[in-house]
């Protein structure tokens, strides 16, 4: 789904790119109301799992595979506004250091892969959480569900940003048809891999799982045959609970992923590729600007064994991704602490005699 450069012209792509920062504006100040002490140390680390798991390209079809977009992750995870900022550090990272999307299609690409998933997902999660009995089975469920949707709808959006800028003459049904095919099959491997890591999440700590606060049911007790409430016990803060461990089994296995179980997904072409081959809508495709990078392909530069590149090459991204992306989820959120702490304190009054 990393729209290269040279699918989509000039006009087009600057407005997806005018777009794309309008949403990230919004969502740097909507992600203020949603890290706290439970979601601003784990949003770096999911930004980081999805740049791990977006390695692992699964098969889906002959010929054709398919990787985690992560948009219903993130917007799950850490809320919608982290979401779409969690998604576009890892496509900003994939785009300048290992040349995957274009630099001039980096608009259309956080518009389509990191906007349009997350808004998806996350409406249609709220949806589903609103009229599935309250549980933490039912988050799974609709996490499943908003995962498996949030794909064909970014395919969609594609193939519209493609009739309105595409560089060749090819039939936007034929687009359509093959592009929404292709990603009904992928989304079901993202629903599989959102529904399994929000349910192990959920397991463990389900404090820290954005979309299920205040979705837990309530202790029955059985008294006298009949069931009833059991009394409210005092919850522990979520500050006083340490994300230390989730962190550091996050982080392990993001660079396990990346680093070593990457060298054994499918090597077929993804979902776009297939099409944009099989159609003809890549005959001017552009040479990616920093295709000389050291870590162009996920491969380190001048490293000539295969495995040993590919695996140092995902580590360091997971490095990079996770400390950029702590780094603005930090800083978002002590900028919430100082704004807060600003409100709380009164107004200066000072008197003088006279």
């Amino acid at each position: 789904m990393h729209v290269p450069d040279g699918f989509i012209n000039v006009p087009v792509s600057a407005a997806a790119g005018v777009v794309a920062a309008g949403a990230v504006a919004v969502s740097l100040k909507g992600a203020r109301r949603e890290l706290d002490e439970r979601t601003a140390p784990l949003a770096g680390l999911v930004a980081a799992f999805i740049f791990a798991v977006q390695m692992l390209n699964f098969p889906v079809a002959a010929g054709t595979s398919g990787h985690l977009l992560g948009g219903a992750l993130a917007a799950i995870l850490v809320g919608p506004f982290t979401g779409v900022l969690c998604v576009s550090v890892v496509l900003l990272m994939q785009g300048v250091l290992f040349a995957d999307g274009g630099l001039t299609a980096l608009g259309v690409n956080i518009s389509d892969m990191a906007i349009v998933t997350t808004v998806v997902a996350y409406l249609v999660f709220r949806g589903l959480v609103k009229v599935l009995p309250r549980g933490r089975r039912s988050i799974t469920v609709a996490s499943f569900v908003a995962a498996l949707l949030s794909v064909p709808a970014a395919a969609v959006a594609f193939t519209f940003l493609y009739a309105l800028g595409g560089t060749t003459d090819v039939s936007i049904g034929k687009v359509a048809t093959a592009m929404v095919g292709v990603h009904v099959l992928i989304g079901i491997g993202e629903a599989a891999i959102t529904a399994l890591t929000v349910g192990a999440v959920i397991a463990v700590r389900p404090d820290l799982v954005y979309g299920a606060r205040g979705l837990t049911q309530p202790l029955k007790l059985r008294v006298a045959g009949e069931l009833v409430d059991a009394p409210a016990t005092e919850p522990a803060p979520a500050a006083a609970r340490s994300t230390r461990p989730v962190w550091i089994a996050g982080i392990v296995a993001s660079l396990v992923l990346a680093g070593f179980v990457s060298f054994y997904a499918s090597a077929d072409p993804d979902g776009l590729e297939k099409v944009a081959h099989d159609k003809g809508i890549d005959k001017k495709a552009e040479d990616h600007a920093t295709a000389d990078s050291p870590l162009a392909d996920y491969g380190v530069k001048d490293i000539t064994d295969t495995r040993l590149s590919g695996g140092l090459a995902g580590v360091i991204g997971v490095g990079v991704t996770v400390v950029a992306g702590t780094a603005v989820f930090w800083g978002l959120r002590r900028r919430r602490t100082n704004d807060t702490s600003s409100a709380a304190v009164p107004e200066d009054v000072t008197s003088e005699k006279i």
